[in-house]
């Protein structure tokens, strides 16, 4: 079978082969490349593996390219790394792997062809196209890798067991991909991923993690999390999402599932967005659900202050994930801690203030809310979703009125903590905080208008009631 290549693409590639050929290195494209190519999927990850030295090549390949590309080098694995245009490049020598049962990190020595592709995690990705002038474009198939594309099939080369046992961190590869490409997992490579689960344990969790965010920025992330939970694999690494799983019942009351539900907003939120952060949040927005639950006879289940209670969780949870503790981890608390509000505005008579207090708590993630919101309208009642729906329609509208009328989004009260100190020649205290936030309250609550004399004068009668004077 002839590899077609695309003509932009060709170019760089008869380079690689021309200088592998001056350096009598037999050279080939093995992996991701030339499985995506087959599928007509866009792929910039190009994996040369060289009978030879592959720094040598990817040196002697840097040298013939205008402008001539940085060349990174990691000598302890012996392969090279380098950008031109769009692609980048690794090359490696073809290699032989073993493993130690409590390390994946493989004792490497040279090669064949062969030796190297064997060490692939699945027949998919073991694909090689030569780049060698007697057979260039040809591809060797040694474990049927086309015929397991065709029947979007997911497959271990050797042994599955052995694959998993060797290097643990193909059985999430596994998962990742299946949820990627919409491909089933082989019945008997599922198997040894539930058998060898436990083995995930000696995988870095950033190793990890790389993987989960790959799945969750599919477009249908529930896929992957499913067989996560169903091969044990989500239970090493984040057992707070496994213990949402299950159905209570009680004097004939039950709950539904909050696994499934959260997989359901998880999928709604996709349908709305590519932000991986946003589709975290969809993830982590239920979390502190099992502590809180409670059954009360007259109500049935409650799980009262899990949005609270969750928001203080998604600080521990990022950090044992090893997920950024920045930025990003701020807006999901903010989204976990607010995810009940617009919902409890549909449910009631919705008054300016409740409106401007909500507009100033989420700011400018306001619309992000609002999109976590709607997707965690999950119900088998269409009606009920529907009444919901039109209920969101009308709150966006009061927002829109709102924030034109008082322009509270992103909003700061007229007076300041430093004001309130300069004016009243005191310290950072408790006292600067009341009357801070009492302003703020007040203004909220349309007490008194969004107005710096309004608010001034406010602010010394609320002083003169805590005993504060002005000098």
């Amino acid at each position: 079978m002839i590899f077609e290549i695309k003509t932009y693409e060709k170019e760089i590639l008869q380079l690689i082969s021309k200088e592998a050929n001056d350096l009598e290195y037999p050279a080939y494209i093995v992996g991701g490349y030339v499985r995506d190519r087959l599928l007509a999927r866009p792929s910039k990850d190009l994996d040369v593996v060289c009978i030879g030295s592959g720094i040598e090549l990817a040196q002697a390949v840097a040298m013939q390219l205008r402008p001539k590309p940085r060349v990174t080098v990691f000598k302890r694995f012996g392969t090279a790394m380098l950008k031109h245009k769009d692609l980048e490049i690794e090359f490696v020598g073809a290699r032989k792997e073993s493993y130690r049962m409590d390390s994946r990190k493989p004792s490497v020595e040279d090669g064949s062809l062969q030796d190297d592709q064997n060490r692939r995690d699945f027949t998919i990705n073991a694909l090689a196209v030569s780049l060698n002038d007697n057979d260039f474009g040809t591809l060797i198939d040694p474990f049927n890798g086309i015929q397991h594309l065709s029947e979007k099939k997911i497959i271990t080369p050797l042994e599955p067991g052995k694959t998993f046992s060797d290097d643990p961190l193909r059985m999430m590869r596994a998962i990742r991909f299946a949820t990627q490409l919409g491909f089933k997992i082989d019945p008997a490579t599922l198997a040894s991923i539930k058998k060898n689960s436990k083995r995930l344990e000696i995988v870095s969790m950033e190793r990890i993690i790389v993987e989960v965010n790959k799945i969750i920025m599919t477009p249908t992330p529930s896929t992957g999390f499913k067989l996560l939970f169903d091969t044990g694999l989500l239970h090493v690494f984040f057992p707070e999402m496994v213990k949402l799983q299950g159905v209570d019942f009680k004097e004939g009351k039950g709950h539904k599932d909050n696994f499934y539900h959260t997989l359901e907003v998880l999928d709604n939120i996709c349908k709305k967005t590519d932000d991986l952060w946003l589709r975290w949040a969809a993830i982590m927005h239920d979390i502190a659900k099992p502590p809180t639950k409670r059954f009360e006879p007259s109500i049935g289940w409650t799980f009262h202050g899990h949005d609270g209670l969750g928001a203080a969780m998604v600080p521990r949870i990022f950090r044992r994930l090893r997920l950024p503790l920045d930025g990003k981890m701020k807006f999901i608390q903010k989204m976990v801690k607010l995810h009940l509000r617009p919902i409890s505005l549909t449910k009631e008579n919705i008054t300016d203030a409740a409106v401007r207090k909500l507009l100033f708590e989420a700011g400018e993630d306001i619309d992000s809310l609002m999109i976590l919101c709607e997707a965690d309208i999950t119900s088998k009642n269409p009606n009920k979703v529907k009444r919901y729906l039109e209920n969101y329609v009308f709150v966006k509208q009061r927002m829109v009125e709102v924030e034109e009328k008082d322009h509270i989004r992103n909003w700061q009260p007229p007076i300041s903590g430093d004001e309130i100190m300069d004016i009243f020649k005191i310290q950072p205290s408790r006292e600067v905080g009341i009357l801070k936030s009492a302003i703020k309250d007040a203004i909220l609550d349309g007490v008194i208008p969004n107005e710096r004399d309004q608010a001034y004068q406010f602010m010394l009668n609320k002083a003169e009631e805590i005993g504060l004077e002005k000098p």
